[in-house]
């Protein structure tokens, strides 16, 4: 009985986005809200610059996300283009290009161009597209979707440490901020690597240690500052 692989290239584009959107809305928030309260200023000053870094950390996530993954697509589309002109003027050219890919492979060239007319013949433009341009429907470009994404997985992860702030006991938001994000971090570390197929001690490594040096920065400003905002 056949079954269908799973494999992590499918899901790299979104997985990507997520993991980004997440971890930047945590760093930047909790970051914030830990400059914010070492300065002392009041619990609702606090979780007014919180939530002002979650909107518009998530509104400039996805139109971040959408501009940059929109010039991908406009590059492929582009790239595209330029195929399917080639195939329609010189498509024995285009068959012996195909060919030598193959062959460059370790194909038997009369193999690789019998290989090669056969799949020009089903679909030509999306035959050169995977194996010449690198481009499938699995790597192709989806800004709506990488834009989405990003913006939502911003607000989940910024919103963690906005509640902590706002059930913390004043002149401890700081540490109880930082400790819950800490966690997070690492849990999302953990998570994001188990499922893009990487190691799982390392990734957790390096997003917590880069979580943690931006929250002791900003920490240690406001506190320098010492001033209410």
């Amino acid at each position: 009985m056949a079954m269908d692989e799973q494999h992590v290239v499918e899901r790299v584009g979104w997985l990507r986005a997520a993991v980004l959107g997440a971890n930047d809305g945590i760093v930047s928030t909790a970051s914030l809200i830990a400059g914010v309260a070492s300065a002392n200023s009041s619990q609702n000053a606090i979780l007014i610059a919180g939530l002002a870094g979650l909107v518009a950390g998530a509104l400039s996530m996805a139109a971040g996300e959408y501009v940059s993954v929109s010039s991908q697509r406009d590059a492929e589309n582009a790239d595209l283009a330029r195929e399917r002109k080639e195939l329609a003027e010189q498509p024995d050219f285009e068959l012996q290009e195909l060919a030598d890919i193959y062959v460059a492979r370790g194909v038997e060239p009369s193999l690789a161009r019998k290989v090669s007319q056969q799949l020009m013949a089903r679909d030509a433009l999306a035959v050169h597209a995977r194996e010449e341009l690198g481009i499938s429907e699995l790597t192709t470009a989806r800004p709506i979707t990488a834009a989405l994404a990003s913006a939502a997985s911003f607000a989940v992860g910024a919103a963690v440490p906005v509640l902590v702030a706002l059930f913390s006991p004043e002149g401890r938001v700081t540490w109880f901020v930082t400790a819950a994000s800490l966690v997070c971090l690492a849990a999302l570390g953990a998570v994001g690597a188990r499922a893009g197929g990487a190691n799982v001690w390392r990734a957790t490594l390096r997003v917590t240690f880069w979580g943690a040096l931006a929250m002791a920065l900003t920490a240690a400003i406001g506190h320098l500052s010492g001033t209410s905002v």
